[in-house]
């Protein structure tokens, strides 16, 4: 028998696998798959100051072409388990809906991913021509250092070449197939310590308010928009995260102020032009200061293509709804693997990810099996 979406989803969700811990869940994808003939890596990755990592890669078929399934099951935190309406790894269903954190980020995409396969497997049979895969970290809701990118590296070491991917990450705005990414904006974070002179207020000519030339900093970067936009991605925006002074007294001009900033920049930058554009601003306004830049991911985009094609025509046929090719939203584990293959993302409906109360309609699970049926049909004909 087929494996069952809704039964293989509550399991998952059972599994606590706070990022980055394994919670359990990669040893029932492990067991899972293994059954249905995929053979099945577990690999951990190190490296110091930050934890180990344990991902999953299992693969059916030695030829090409090669489909890859990519996602994780680690989940980020549930917060005040007293505010949940069900325990958050319960995996409990009430009129239809299942609840739970992972529920759509992004566990029921996976069990919908494994029960495709088994299906296309059971009518199929092993000898379709092709591979399947999946790729599975425990990494991609902490800081992706020992996660998807250390195992696409581990694989290219192997020998072995990916042709397409589909990412199961919550891609829909509002219903199951109204959008596939095909992109994603870049991010960069930025943190900005200006340097002055701490002194009495009433002796400003003694000091150097650190707090004023901060001020005229943030507005330099925040005074004209970044771009209009190009053709498939948003305009790139600059958000204030925080700005900390520290200074309790009323009357002590500080030392340092501080602010930390976020870019989600579209494929008309690169974090290095952000970098200077940043340092030429923050230069014209004067003064000492410290820029420290962190990069989670380039923009990227894969055109519109065969990948995408494929999966916008089985959402087609499944639901007889056309998706929006779309870039929106933050940064997932495809920024990793576009470098890879040609890559398209589509799950489930991301109205709840990382809320009190994540859920999802087991009629989406199932709808959702269907679709990725559908992919793998279209993917590989039969002969």
């Amino acid at each position: 028998m087929p494996a069952d979406p809704i039964a293989l989803a509550r399991e998952l969700l059972r599994c606590p696998s706070v990022t980055p811990k394994e919670g359990g869940a990669l040893s029932l994808l492990d067991k899972s798959l293994s059954g249905v003939g995929f053979t099945v890596h577990r690999v951990v990755f190190s490296q110091p100051d930050v934890d180990d990592v344990e991902n999953l890669y299992a693969r059916i078929g030695t030829a090409g072409p090669h489909l890859v399934f990519a996602g994780h099951t680690d989940v980020v935190p549930p917060g005040d388990e007293e505010r949940w309406r069900h325990p958050p790894f319960a995996g409990e269903i009430t009129d239809g809906v299942l609840f739970g954190r992972g529920a759509v980020d992004m566990k029921g995409a996976i069990a919908a991913f494994i029960a495709a396969a088994e299906r296309f497997l059971g009518a199929r049979g092993e000898a379709f021509a092709g591979s399947i895969s999946l790729l599975i970290t425990g990494d991609e809701e902490g800081i992706s250092i020992n996660g998807t990118k250390k195992v696409l590296d581990w694989l290219g070491a192997r020998g072995e070449r990916l042709d397409a991917c589909v990412v199961g990450e919550p891609t829909n705005a509002q219903v199951l197939g109204d959008m596939v990414k095909i992109g994603r904006r870049g991010s960069l974070t930025g943190t900005l310590m200006v340097h002055g002179t701490q002194g009495h207020t009433a002796y400003p000519h003694l000091a150097d308010n650190p707090v004023h030339r901060l001020v005229d900093m943030l507005h330099a970067v925040t005074a004209t928009p970044l771009d209009a936009g190009t053709a498939h991605f948003q305009p790139s925006t600059l958000q204030i995260s925080t700005i900390d002074v520290g200074n309790p007294a009323a009357n002590v001009i500080p030392a340092e102020a501080r602010a930390v900033f976020n870019i989600r920049f579209n494929d008309g930058w690169t974090s290095a032009r952000l970098d200077g554009w940043l340092r030429e601003k923050l230069d014209a306004a004067g003064g000492r200061y410290d820029l420290a830049v962190r990069v989670s991911g380039e923009s990227f985009l894969t055109p519109p293509g065969a990948v995408s094609e494929i999966v916008a025509t089985a959402i087609e046929r499944s639901l007889g709804r056309t998706p929006e090719l779309s870039t929106t939203g933050g940064t997932s584990d495809a920024r990793f693997i576009h470098q890879f293959c040609p890559i398209a993302e589509f799950g489930l409906v991301g109205l709840t990810m990382h809320k009190v109360d994540e859920r999802v309609d087991v009629a989406d699970l199932t709808a959702l099996t269907a679709i990725y049926k559908t992919v793998l049909d279209l993917y590989f004909p039969p002969a």
